[in-house]
């Protein structure tokens, strides 16, 4: 679609030389749902929901979380206003479109609760009374890796609630060396300009949505989900949740190449990052050194193909 290779010529402007995150994140987007990376500081992450931000017009905020962050700070809280004699309500960092919620891993189970409720439900709940987020509303949360201090990882049962989960990892030497140049002066760094608005984002999710699924698309899903609940090196397999998710993401993808229908390969595209985070390896797995990623390849390569004819 035009529109989407505008988006990301607009995010590449910023965010140089990892073209595949910006469309993995675009996406996720499209298809409703939120974003875990998982990455050392210092490698694009807020550049990454600015510069979408800003091309898609959306109301961003940026939380950095730490341990002494309150569910408070997430949700909002209410202030007696003496003038009124009413408590009236103070809009936490969710109330936004697009919410960067940095080092995720750095704060406390109950704050960590507090931003994946709103993930969930779209609105936050204080004092008794619920107050719908606007809408679209996307998290990008970021989580240090295992080992860096004063972080706790988040639980199986927490990362099923994102989408999609993957690391930007290090830019090639000629793209650091054009970051370079442009922090530097050295050569102009275009600002990123719009070219949808919110409105549009909600027309073109609605959109996705009715991208067809074909019956073997389904039970293509339904049969990977139960080769990894099957698996020998998987403990706990993807979620109900998950193979939900799975379907929405190869409708995006479908839908961003300019098909209003699934083929297998928009689904064999996204499965890696939207799976590989919300298996649970068995104990010999992991003394064995398998990642999670691999062994969802691998399952994936077990899984017999379907064969579709005429999609309509």
């Amino acid at each position: 679609m035009n529109q989407c290779k505008r988006l990301l010529t607009e995010v590449g402007k910023s965010f140089v030389g990892k073209d595949e995150v910006a469309l993995k994140v675009l996406l996720t987007i499209l298809a409703g749902g939120h974003i875990l990376l998982e990455d050392i500081p210092g490698v694009g992450k807020t550049t990454l929901a600015l510069a979408f931000s800003n091309a898609m017009a959306l109301q961003y905020k940026r939380i950095q979380f730490t341990p002494d962050v309150l569910p408070s700070d997430i949700t909002g809280f209410s202030i007696y206003r003496k003038e009124t004699g009413k408590m009236e309500y103070q809009p936490g960092a969710a109330v936004c479109n697009l919410l960067l919620a940095d080092e995720i891993n750095r704060a406390s189970s109950r704050t960590q609760s507090a931003l994946l409720e709103t993930m969930e439900e779209g609105s936050v709940t204080v004092d008794g009374i619920t107050h719908m987020l606007p809408q679209p509303f996307t998290v990008i949360a970021t989580q240090n890796p295992a080992g860096s201090a004063g972080t706790q990882l988040l639980p199986n049962s927490q990362l099923d609630r994102f989408m999609m989960c993957f690391s930007i990892g290090y830019p090639q030497p000629a793209q650091e060396i054009e970051m370079l140049r442009r922090k530097h002066g050295n050569s102009e760094m275009e600002p990123v300009r719009r070219v949808i608005d919110a409105e549009t984002l909600l027309a073109m999710r609605e959109e996705v949505s009715q991208v067809f699924i074909h019956d073997e698309i389904y039970d293509y899903i339904i049969r990977i989900a139960c080769a990894t609940r099957e698996h020998p090196l998987i403990e706990q397999g993807i979620s109900p949740r998950c193979s939900v998710a799975l379907a929405a993401l190869s409708q995006a993808a479908a839908w961003v190449q300019g098909r209003d229908y699934v083929v297998p390969a928009d689904l064999q595209y996204i499965l890696p990052d939207s799976t590989a985070h919300r298996i649970l390896l068995t104990s010999q797995a992991r003394l064995q050194g398998e990642e999670a990623r691999h062994v969802m390849l691998d399952v994936l390569k077990q899984v017999p193909v379907p064969k579709l004819r005429a999609v309509r």
